[in-house]
């Protein structure tokens, strides 16, 4: 098969969540331990930290393999979903697996794993370790897929585990309570493994201590004693925003200002995640000099491939995309929106169905000029009910059945000192992304 027949072959043949959704989710961990056997335990191989979390586990993923990729290690990283290619999903130093890769690894295996009926997650995983194995990386980064109890990276032991933050998403399969939710990631936790929590409250926090007592894993609440301070601000000599470190902890990492990158308002608790991470890393030997953290930062999107996240695509008019999908991520998004010096504001939005549409257009800006659309995914909300439902609350705008044409529309009204927005969902981005050259 050639590379776009196996990939054809695997979204047809192993259920796809991204696609299809609740029908395709795999409780439990029998068909991972079976395909981790079968592929000789790979993961053993190598030392992993596993991120999992409701929002922002993607940016400090990418961003510690970036740190560690400056500290001289050979890092792999495992992520979902892609936006593009598959291939982004599993990357050593920052280099996709290759088109071979993929076809030789499928073409030599299916025959042990189709009559397991793996999940395409569950294939992933198993995959992306093999792939880690014998590309002999010294440590992965590896982002939790849904969950984190059940899900199916958590065969790994890792040497440090991240809990960026909880709120709701994914009800269906990970509980309707806040704690319920956090019991799932807290899943997790393994026996004396440091955990970094980046962010909690009263109803996450008990679940939290008491798991990692239970587990006798050292806990760390990153925000009970913040490294980052104040708000992301705009560095006028770089692309970058400037984290801004509190001073008697700015001294340990060489300065009280990091460039970063990422440009979202919640890429400031995610910075403080990571540095509290780097605090760990850098007492296990794994990251040598500062200039590690502060290269990583800045160079996190050429160096590992990352996009979506804020991520500014074009000016005059100024286009930005964001793959926040979740009411947790537009509490942030929408604030951000509303500070945007502009002309006109006009928003290209679409949502998929496992999402609390109705809580997150309650968070938008009802001055702005709505595209309403709908990615190319079976759970996407059709584009009349998004409408339908946006006019309850007081938004109102045009319905376009692709993201290229909604956006081509919304750029085609728009001044040069307008500012566009695209988003609601990963598939959305997505869907601009590989339809869109900018």
């Amino acid at each position: 098969m050639t590379y776009e027949e196996t990939i054809d072959y695997l979204f047809k043949s192993a259920p796809v969540f991204e696609k299809i959704g609740a029908a395709a989710y795999k409780p439990g961990l029998g068909t991972t331990m079976a395909l981790d056997e079968h592929f000789g335990h790979p993961h053993r191989s190598f030392k992993t930290i596993h991120v999992a979390g409701t929002n922002g586990k993607g940016s400090v993923s990418h961003t510690l393999a970036a740190i560690l990729q400056a500290a001289g290690h050979r890092v792999g990283l495992f992520t979902s979903p892609h936006l593009v290619d598959f291939r982004e999903r599993i990357r050593v130093n920052g280099e996709m697996i290759s088109e071979q890769e993929v076809v030789d690894f499928v073409a030599r295996h299916r025959s042990f794993f189709e009559p397991l009926h793996p999940s395409f997650f569950e294939l992933t995983t198993a995959m992306a370790f093999w792939f880690f194995k014998k590309q002999d990386v010294d440590i992965a980064v590896v982002e939790v897929g849904l969950g984190g109890r059940l899900d199916s990276t958590n065969i790994i032991t890792p040497l440090l585990s991240i809990i960026t933050n909880i709120s709701f998403d994914h009800t269906q399969f990970l509980g309707n309570t806040l704690e319920e939710i956090a019991s799932e990631k807290a899943g997790i936790i393994k026996a004396g493994v440091p955990v970094v929590i980046g962010e909690s409250n009263n109803h996450t926090r008990p679940v939290f201590a008491r798991t990692a007592f239970a587990k006798g894993a050292p806990l760390i609440f990153a925000e009970d004693d913040p490294i980052v301070v104040g708000n992301l601000g705009k560095d006028s000599d770089s692309p970058a925003y400037v984290v801004n470190l509190r001073v008697d902890r700015g001294k340990r990492f060489g300065e009280n200002r990091l460039a970063y990158v990422l440009r979202g308002d919640h890429q400031m608790k995610n910075a403080n995640t990571i540095l509290w991470a780097c605090e760990l890393l850098r007492e296990k030997g794994w990251i040598d000099e500062l200039s590690n953290i502060r290269d990583g930062f800045a160079h996190v999107c050429e160096w590992t491939g990352l996009r979506g996240r804020w991520e500014l695509l074009r000016q005059h008019p100024t286009v930005v995309c964001d793959t926040g999908h979740n009411v947790g991520g537009w509490e942030y998004l929408s604030q951000q929106l509303r500070r945007q010096e502009c002309h006109t504001l006009r928003i290209v939005f679409g949502m998929v169905d496992d999402k609390d549409i109705d809580t997150v257009l309650g968070l938008l800006p009802s001055d702005a000029v709505y595209y309403f659309t709908q990615a190319t995914t079976h759970r996407a909300i059709p584009v009349k009910t998004v409408a339908d439902k946006a006019s309850g609350h007081g938004l109102h705008g045009q319905t376009y059945s692709t993201v290229p044409s909604a956006y081509e529309a919304a750029l085609g009204d728009a001044a040069p000192d307008d500012f566009i927005f695209v988003g609601g969902s990963s598939y959305v981005v997505a869907d601009l992304l590989e339809n869109v050259v900018f």
